[in-house]
């Protein structure tokens, strides 16, 4: 059994106002899926990508990033999953795993998962970690929301296409939390809404 925070807002970009607990069962899902070879996999070791059917990305607690556990083809796994910014989710699969579960770039795998009890802590960029070092405040806050605030945060800063604007959002970021917000403001974690996200372009 899993408990589950649900927090609630009266407009967009308010703190959430009122916070309640319930208990659900937390299902594993099981399905197939072809690890694809993304078109631009950047420099180091190649890696490759799952995009989730809907039915099972419906059945994770967020449709932003999310902390999730599981096998493919039987080699056990954690990760963080990415919004395709089509209410679904994707899943990097890197050279590590890929070896793990004996699969090569356009093959079909076995994936079962199933959210984790609690997410994982994200990773603070070094940019933005300099950053809340510099101001007391903002890192007191920062310390003090919660890890699905800073998942959230750190994917607002990360999503910025220029270096200007990412400079920008972490600026703005710190002025928020020193002021004592602790989530980020008007950012669509799913990419849905905003059309700003999606999963990596296969290659052909």
């Amino acid at each position: 059994m899993a408990t589950v925070t649900r927090r609630t807002a009266t407009r967009p970009g308010e703190e959430p106002n009122k916070t309640t607990k319930t208990t659900k069962t937390t299902k594993k899902s099981r399905f197939t899926a072809t690890v694809l070879r993304p078109a631009d996999s950047g420099k180091g070791r190649p890696w490759g990508f799952v995009v989730l059917p809907k039915s099972v990305s419906a059945a994770l607690p967020r449709r932003g990033r999310t902390s999730v556990e599981g096998t493919i083809n039987g080699a056990p796994f954690r990760a963080l999953l990415e919004p395709d910014g089509q209410l679904s989710h994707w899943l990097k699969v890197d050279a590590a795993l890929c070896k793990a579960a004996g699969v090569a770039f356009g093959e079909e795998v076995t994936i079962e998962l199933a959210p984790m009890a609690q997410e994982m802590e994200p990773t603070v960029p070094p940019d933005f970690k300099k950053a809340l070092a510099a101001s007391r405040e903002a890192r007191r806050v920062w310390e003090a929301t919660t890890t699905v605030a800073r998942i959230d945060w750190i994917h607002w800063i990360e999503t910025a296409k220029q270096a200007a604007t990412r400079e920008k959002r972490i600026k703005s970021a710190c002025e928020m939390l020193a002021s004592g917000k602790k989530r980020v403001c008007c950012f669509d974690p799913s990419g849905y809404y905003a059309k700003n996200l999606s999963a990596p372009k296969a290659a052909e």
